[in-house]
């Protein structure tokens, strides 16, 4: 992440640093998802491949473990349903500018822009990418689920929110994450 924002890392909020640093950490806190009923066979499908949670929930207890592997960024979610625990894995790679790929499999993934506006952090879609070997194919966001846009808010020093939404351009908003967190460094 600091290296996509550049010179914007440092108008971060601090939380938000915390939440981005290279140290193994963890962020604890609760996790509400939704999206409008006819999209739950596509989820279901979409589930099969290790992308989203195809569940509804309202403030569900959620970690999220981050650590460094080379020079990505591993992310391991982990979303306490009532009668189970959903896993949500992915690979965070810087690709150069300010754009990162977060890869959910090693052959999909999703390319973004990030920058920072009064503390906050912006994230802004710009395709998703089936990755072939060396070959990384664009495909438009349109054409799969729609736009994805995520902010993130530093409240206090410790604590951060975010919003995940995917917008397509014809179905309106078709999923949306959002929850609350801290941060905590794990041990080495």
């Amino acid at each position: 992440m600091q290296q996509a924002l550049g010179t914007q890392w440092s108008a971060l909020a601090p939380a938000l640093k915390m939440h981005y640093m290279t140290a193994g950490n963890r962020d604890v806190g609760v996790l509400s998802i939704e999206y409008p009923k006819w999209m739950q066979w596509p989820l279901n499908f979409l589930r099969l491949f290790g992308t989203l949670i195809n569940q509804q929930a309202q403030h569900t207890p959620t970690q999220v473990s981050k650590r460094m592997l080379g020079e990505q960024q591993v992310w391991q979610r982990r979303v306490e349903l009532p009668k189970r625990v959903l896993a949500f894995d992915s690979v965070w790679q810087y690709c150069g500018g300010n754009e990162l790929i977060e890869y959910v499999k090693p052959y999909l993934g999703l390319k973004m822009a990030v920058k920072v506006q009064e503390g906050k952090l912006y994230y802004e879609g710009r395709a998703y990418i089936l990755k072939l070997g060396s070959l990384l194919i664009p495909i438009p966001e349109a054409l799969v689920l729609g736009h994805t846009t995520i902010e993130e808010v530093g409240v206090d020093e410790q604590h951060f929110t975010m919003d995940f939404r995917l917008k397509h351009p014809l179905f309106g908003q078709v999923y949306r994450y959002s929850g609350r967190f801290r941060t905590e460094v794990m041990p080495s």
